[in-house]
């Protein structure tokens, strides 16, 4: 009934039910078993719910669904019929995991084992049954040998159909940049593992009546299918598509209206295409692996409505955008020879695994093989090569000296993030790939987004995640704890690459490639991640920073002097932007200490950079993780788990520092696409983030007397000398605010247990201010939110509409300023900043 009950919820919506869980499949089962079925649901319809709405990999229901079958086969299901296509169909559908083992039990019964050869040869996640396979082949098994040489084959990728020549399409058109919060909004973050839920919400502020409108086109297209008719399912187009953000959630929500249904997996589709003038890497790599096509192509003469049809020459990796009757170009694109490829298998993780899969089979067999895909040509490093920070990094994760730009690689990855508003999408990932340990050395799940203001499903989350995560080797954080970039920066390892599914995973030591929850799962399980290595952008400093000028103004003013370059294009007026998918490599701010140097790598997300790296000092760096060993050691007294886990991480930071070196550039040879190079001494005023793009940057003079409602101070750029330097100047002008509310939310609850030691939270309390719980607070904007209308000074990462409240305009910069802003409830001038600058000194 309780089921019933909320299908026919999810009906009125427009939406298919949840998958069963573990305990409704026991129902099920028993009920099949006893014979005890009603009308309203008879043994078929019971049976095709666990044909269909079972998760497949090693889910919790999952597993119960094997028992059932293993009990049918071995004559314990009672009166339950299935006959051999169905169990080996049901078997299929789950892709792997906990359905492996029983394919490789039919192996032995002949009637059962062309359907277990069947099975195991379309499944590319099977690596773990290699040996066993060849096994039974060496005994003479005949299905056994096939299964061997279907794999070597890469049968279960030709069994797909190949990327379409042609495809007819509708357009669906949005001007302008679509971001994130456009298609997955934060404040409906609780539903984000729920794909068919959360994509109700994608762009009811950007683009209300869109998602009905999408559907509309979908139903056209499949309604002319059915007829026999031309069909033109949506095509969704946009401007620029992302801004460097890693939500997972945001492709789900497209490619539930775009794509495909997977036969026997419940509330997943795969597939779409979208076109837009620029995509973010994230988003890209997170429709690659959604299986879908993402094209980046001149898009303005499309509108929504519109029927076109694109060709696609896979060949040569090159595309065309005809009208309907195709008789014009309306715009010509390349894409990677290897997108058809990825559209094939599935998506990109699918490939991956399945092109590993043949490789192994091959080298424990020592039968040779000849692969049915795009072998992308690799570039080939010169004499005398030099390599970029970066190309160093990644190279030394690949036991190699270095990697190219445009260079296929697949480095080993040391740390792994993973955060609550993503962590379930994670954990759905990690089942699909049949994860049970992590092979990643440290993978960290926090509860940073949802502590402060907890839902049901946030509650359920903290008490499900942390076992699910430790028990596959990983380490739990506890609500409260605070954020979770904050604690990987004291975690990860000096020259290392690790990724995480947030968008600020920006490492200050080593690499951090931020990702969608797809690929850090890959990276989670496997150890390893997929990059085709971008170029680098060099982004140098010189000189000294004046008086007053903070490092948040040096995050602003990357954006302005790029502008003054030519660089980057304002918000609005074009899409020019040399960051875009490359990566930032800084230098000349040697003093800085890895907290600080932070700042800037965090702020590469911004610029929809793959990833950043900053040069600091050999002995900064070695007290950092002198410190950072203290950290991990009250974390291992404190009983946090894995244990294990932990004790090795301190283990390899005592390593390092046992002789202390860092990766830098080939000083001579290292080769840029392009250099920024800024002169502090040029930067005589704060510069801010305006209203609502981060990269809408002005200096102060431009905005000084705009009237502030509400100010933040907190977010993964804030630490504890920031809030020193607030609470000194707020008391240095009287203790008084000039503004409604002032926020405070330390990172972490070390920071905020310091702050509570020196008085200094007591000092923002009395001054009206109000203080949150360690974590993400407004910076994410999913629970405390600003009031509707409001005008917002704030130190966070960005500024995108309604993030932070409904309506909201939002200025970033730094700690000083919001402080002084917060004083003066507006911006100050130039001349009020550095009088209240100079009352709490440098």
């Amino acid at each position: 009934p309780e089921y019933r009950k909320m299908k026919e919820e999810r009906d009125r919506l427009g939406i298919p039910p949840l998958p069963l869980n573990e305990a409704q499949v026991d129902e099920i089962i028993n009920t099949l078993k006893m014979g005890l079925v009603t009308p309203m649901d008879g043994p078929e319809d019971l049976m095709e719910m666990l044909k269909t709405r079972v998760p497949p990999g090693v889910d919790p229901a999952a597993k119960r669904k094997v028992e059932f079958i293993v009990d049918f086969i071995t004559n314990k299901a009672g009166i339950v019929a299935l006959d051999g296509p169905q169990i080996i169909q049901m078997l299929k559908n789950m892709q792997g995991g906990y359905a492996l083992p029983v394919f490789l039990f039919l192996l032995e019964i002949p009637k059962m084992a062309p359907g277990a050869m069947e099975g195991l040869s379309a499944t590319p996640l099977a690596a773990e049954t290699i040996d066993l396979v060849y096994a039974h082949f060496k005994a003479g098994n005949e299905q056994a040998a096939l299964t061997i040489q279907n794999w070597l084959n890469a049968t279960w990728f030709k069994q797909n159909p190949p990327m379409p020549e042609r495809m007819p399409l509708t357009v669906y058109r949005v001007k302008g940049e679509v971001n994130t919060d456009d298609l997955s909004p934060a404040t409906y973050a609780f539903t984000r593992s729920d794909i068919p839920l959360h994509a109700l919400k994608m762009g009811e502020t950007r683009f209300p009546g869109g998602y009905a409108e999408m559907l509309q086109m979908r139903a056209a297209a499949e309604k002319a299918q059915a007829a026999g008719e031309p069909a033109f399912p949506p095509v969704f187009v946009a401007d620029t598509l992302g801004t460097g953000s890693s939500r997972k959630s945001a492709i789900n929500s497209l490619v539930w209206v775009l794509g495909r249904d997977i036969p026997g997996v419940p509330n997943r589709r795969q597939g779409g295409v979208a076109l837009a003038g620029r995509i973010a890497p994230i988003f890209y790599n997170s429709f690659e692996d959604a299986g879908g096509l993402p094209f980046t192509a001149d898009v303005r003469k499309l509108e929504t409505g519109q029927r076109i049809v694109l060709h696609l020459d896979a060949k040569n990796g090159q595309g065309k955008v005809m009208n309907e009757n195709e008789t014009a170009e309306l715009s010509a694109f390349s894409f990677p020879k290897n997108l058809p490829d990825e559209y094939r298998a599935g998506g990109r993780i699918n490939l991956i695994v399945g092109r590993r899969l043949t490789t192994e089979v091959s080298r424990r067999t020592g039968i040779k093989h000849a692969t049915p895909w795009v072998e992308t040509p690799q570039p080939q490093a010169k004499p005398g090569q030099g390599y970029t920070m970066a190309q160093k990094l990644v190279g030394h994760a690949c036991g190699k000296q270095g990697v190219l730009p445009g260079e296929s690689c697949e480095p080993a990855i040391s740390t792994v993030g993973s955060q609550d508003t993503t962590g379930p999408m994670t954990r759905d990932e990690l089942n699909n790939l049949s994860c049970l340990k992590f092979a990643a050395p440290l993978v960290l799940q926090s509860f940073c987004h949802t502590a402060a203001y907890p839902n049901a499903k946030d509650l359920a989350n903290h008490e499900s995640m942390p076992p699910y995560f430790t028990s596959r080797g990983g380490v739990a954080l506890k609500p409260g704890d605070g954020i979770i970039h904050s604690w990987l920066n004291r975690l990860i390892l000096p020259d290392r690459v690790g990724t995480g599914g947030d968008s600020h995973t920006r490492f200050p030591l080593g690499i951090s490639f931020a990702a969608g929850s797809g690929l850090v799962a890959l990276a989670a399980s496997q150890g390893f991640m997929p990059i085709e290595m971008p170029e680098s952008v060099l982004v140098k400093f010189s000189g000294q920073l004046a008086e007053g000028i903070t490092l948040r103004d040096l995050v602003n003013a990357i954006p302005l002097f790029a502008m003054q370059e030519g660089l980057l294009d304002r918000p609005g007026e074009g899409n020019q932007n040399v960051f875009n998918g490359r990566i930032m490599e800084m230098e000349g701010l040697p003093q800085l200490t890895p907290e600080e140097g932070f700042e800037l790598t965090c702020a590469s997300a911004e610029r929809s950079a793959a990833a950043a790296t900053i040069a600091l000092s050999v002995d900064l760096v070695e007290k950092y993780l002198r410190h950072n060993l203290s950290v991990i050691k009250d974390l291992i007294d404190a009983d946090y788990q894995d244990r294990a886990t932990l004790v090795r991480r301190r283990a390899e930071m005592e390593k390092w520092l046992e002789h202390p070196d860092l990766m830098y550039r080939d000083d001579e040879h290292a080769e840029y696409s392009a250099r920024l190079d800024i002169n502090l001494a040029e930067i005589r005023e704060p510069v801010l983030a305006c209203p609502n793009n981060p990269d809408q940057v002005y200096k102060l003079s431009e905005r000084a007397g705009e009237k502030i409602d509400e100010v933040f101070i907190g977010s993964c750029m804030a630490n504890v000398g920031h809030f020193r330097l607030a609470a000194k100047l707020i008391a240095a002008a009287g203790g008084k605010l000039g503004v409604k509310r002032l926020w405070l939310t330390p990172p972490t609850r070390l920071d905020r247990d310091i702050l509570e030691r020196e008085g200094i939270l007591k000092d923002f309390a009395a001054c009206g201010a109000r203080v949150e719980i360690p974590g993400c607070s407004l910076c994410m904007g999913n629970q405390a939110r600003v009031e509707p209308g409001a005008v917002v000074f704030s130190t966070s990462t960005r500024n995108f509409d309604n993030r932070m409240g409904e309506g909201a305009q939002v200025y970033l910069g730094s700690a000083i300023l919001a402080a002084a802003t917060a004083v003066l409830g507006q911006l100050p001038t130039v001349e009020e900043y550095f009088l209240l600058y100079r009352q709490i000194g440098s």
